[in-house]
């Protein structure tokens, strides 16, 4: 990994930029205009270099990635562990949503190509040390961890689509089609259950809720 290799090429000229400001570079820019604008020309455009420079730091894009996941994990503010492991992995799981919300392409790499690196380490030391106590296995408590991450992930995915025009085009279709009679169970999902169907509304709540269930269902 990029971690176990040298901050820099040994060859070549005198240091210019550090695996930090290049990173930082391709995080503003992956928040201004999404991960898709992320290469490394245009990093490279942002810090006033030339794209053939930044590979004496970071040799691909796929580096350039996992660099930009860790360092989200370094805005964590991580207390001592209360004792009580369902209200530290909840503290751990807001402050998750907070960040994937400032950083709307981080929850998609946080699904499909999950990166502990130096910052990554230091969450999941804490995760660790926060279930402690908890008599599960070493496996299901990293199992627990790796749920943390990736279903807080997914319900960001799902705050931020909800925020789409489709969203509502997409309710739409689901009442139209519950109109017609054929689906009973989602019709009576819609008649007593309508927030389901609009992710919007309370979903810290129900992403504690389903969370809290998940994690005891994996420590158990």
């Amino acid at each position: 990994m990029i971690w176990m290799r040298p901050a820099r090429a040994p060859l070549g000229r005198p240091a210019e930029r550090s695996r930090a400001e290049i990173t930082a570079a391709a995080v503003e820019l992956a928040d201004r205009q999404g991960l898709d604008a992320v290469s490394m020309r245009r990093v490279a455009a942002a810090l006033n270099t030339g794209a053939a420079s930044l590979y004496r730091y970071v040799a691909t894009r796929d580096d350039l990635l996992d660099l930009m996941i860790d360092s989200t994990a370094s805005e964590y503010d991580l207390p001592a562990p209360t004792g009580d492991w369902q209200a530290d992995l909840l503290t751990v799981a807001r402050q998750a949503r907070d960040i994937m919300r400032r950083h709307p392409w981080l929850p998609h790499l946080v699904i499909t190509r999950p990166t502990v690196g130096p910052q990554g380490v230091d969450l999941l030391e804490h995760v660790l040390d926060a279930l402690a106590d908890h008599p599960a296995d070493a496996a299901a408590k990293l199992e627990a961890f790796a749920l943390l991450c990736a279903l807080t992930a997914l319900f960001v995915q799902n705050e931020l689509a909800a925020a789409d025009p489709g969203s509502a085009r997409q309710t739409a279709y689901l009442r139209h089609a519950a109109a017609l009679g054929d689906h009973p169970r989602i019709s009576a999902l819609l008649a007593t259950a309508p927030p389901a169907v609009t992710p919007a509304a309370g979903a810290a709540d129900r992403m504690e809720t389903v969370l809290v269930r998940a994690l005891t269902g994996v420590l158990a």
